[in-house]
């Protein structure tokens, strides 16, 4: 295994970070460059770099371009692996913290992505419909094929962004499914770069909010009727430009793409157009570092973690292609105070990154997030396919 560098000024956990509107460089400031990050296997034995308490295992390992985590209500965990088209299953049995059992729950799908397991079934989420499988919990394979549950061509075209994730209203009656856009930056047909929403038999289609480039985690606040989104914001400008960010999302709000960014700064060859929409477009919550990449968000609500965690979410940042200088490979937390976003985020689960300060070298990158039955947090890593676990245990 390679040696482990010693984590660096940009990744100590807890270090905190707070990216403001006024402080954005202009367009172009830096050159847009490509410079993706090489992956070498595998982990170092020191792999994360945790908050002392913290520990990690590897929770599976062999699951082949992990992408998406659920939790069942006895502790099983869904996995979409979309590039084999298959939802995992992966059981605990003897609460060791490694699943013991692993299972092909349902396959057959284009690039899966989305989970949520609902009374009676499992919802899923693939480029060209949503999906429900009847399940009930001790299941390790689906006991009927899967129902459609969008009209066919609801959820737009596949090609360019394809994830399409999923959540559910806290009172079941709706669900929610987050849309990317097919390019970088460009005018195109909805339901593109946009959150719908359906009644739960995928009837009454509703455009709820527009103007997101790549929104891919997708989440309620628990106990609240607020959903927040965390976005892919474009490319080309430079190494400054544009923050990804996480937000809760207004119903008919517009967050700017492609005519604006971060509120009303203006996209290049975009001047002038539909200033309607970039008048009321809204800045979001919080700010995360240009090209992080953030993919996976979950609301922390067990009682393993320390108190102060409650209410807090965790992002995975899957990193960055599109900058001169690395960022992202790693796991924040974003403070909440009073359900809101408190301001800022912090690291919580580095080292993914692991050696190259102009090219970043990985041994994994993360992408969706569950909290497990036993309040550990559980991490999807498509490039290692593995699905990692952290706990606490001072």
């Amino acid at each position: 295994a390679p040696a482990a560098r010693a984590a660096g000024p940009d990744e100590r956990p807890g270090e905190r970070f707070e990216v403001r509107p006024a402080d954005l460089p202009p367009p172009y400031a830096t050159d847009a460059v490509s410079n993706g990050s090489r992956y070498r296997c595998c982990p170092p034995d020191q792999a994360f770099h945790l908050p002392e308490g913290f520990h990690w295992n590897a929770f599976a390992t062999s699951v082949t371009n992990a992408r998406w985590l659920a939790t069942a209500p006895n502790g099983d965990v869904f996995v979409a692996m979309s590039g084999p088209g298959r939802i995992g299953l992966l059981r605990d049995g003897d609460g060791d913290g490694v699943a013991e059992t692993k299972s092909v729950f349902a396959e057959g799908f284009q690039r899966p992505h989305g989970l949520a397991v609902r009374p009676g079934y499992l919802y899923l989420a693939d480029v060209e419909r949503v999906w429900r499988i009847p399940y009930e919990p001790g299941d390790t394979v689906a006991r009927a094929p899967a129902e459609p549950v969008t009209p066919e061509g609801a959820l737009g075209a596949g090609s360019g962004h394809w994830t399409r994730n999923i959540a559910f209203a806290p009172d079941g009656a709706r669900f929610y499914v987050a849309i990317g856009s097919r390019g970088n930056v460009g005018e195109e047909p909805a339901p593109r770069a946009s959150v719908l929403s359906f009644a739960v038999d995928g009837s009454d289609r509703r455009s709820f909010a527009t103007g997101l480039r790549n929104p891919v985690g997708i989440a309620f606040y628990p106990g609240a009727d607020d959903l927040y989104v965390v976005v892919n914001e474009r490319d080309g400008l430079g190494d400054g430009l544009v923050p990804d960010y996480l937000t809760r999302v207004e119903e008919g709000g517009f967050y700017g793409w492609p005519y604006s960014y971060i509120g009303a700064h203006p996209q290049p060859g975009l001047e002038g157009k539909r200033p309607d929409l970039v008048a009321r477009a809204i800045v979001p919550d919080v700010l995360f570092e240009s090209h992080s990449a953030p993919m996976g968000l979950v609301f922390y609500q067990e009682n393993q973690f320390p108190e102060s965690y409650r209410g807090d979410a965790f992002v995975a940042f899957r990193g960055s292609w599109n900058a001169a200088r690395p960022t992202g490979y790693k796991i924040v937390r974003v403070p909440f105070e009073d359900g809101r976003p408190a301001g800022g985020y912090e690291n919580f689960a580095t080292g993914f990154w692991f050696e190259g300060r102009d090219r970043a070298t990985v041994w994994g990158r993360p992408v969706g997030l569950t909290v497990a039955k036993d309040g550990a947090l559980l991490i999807a890593d498509d490039t290692s396919s593995t699905v990692w676990r952290i706990a606490y245990r001072p």
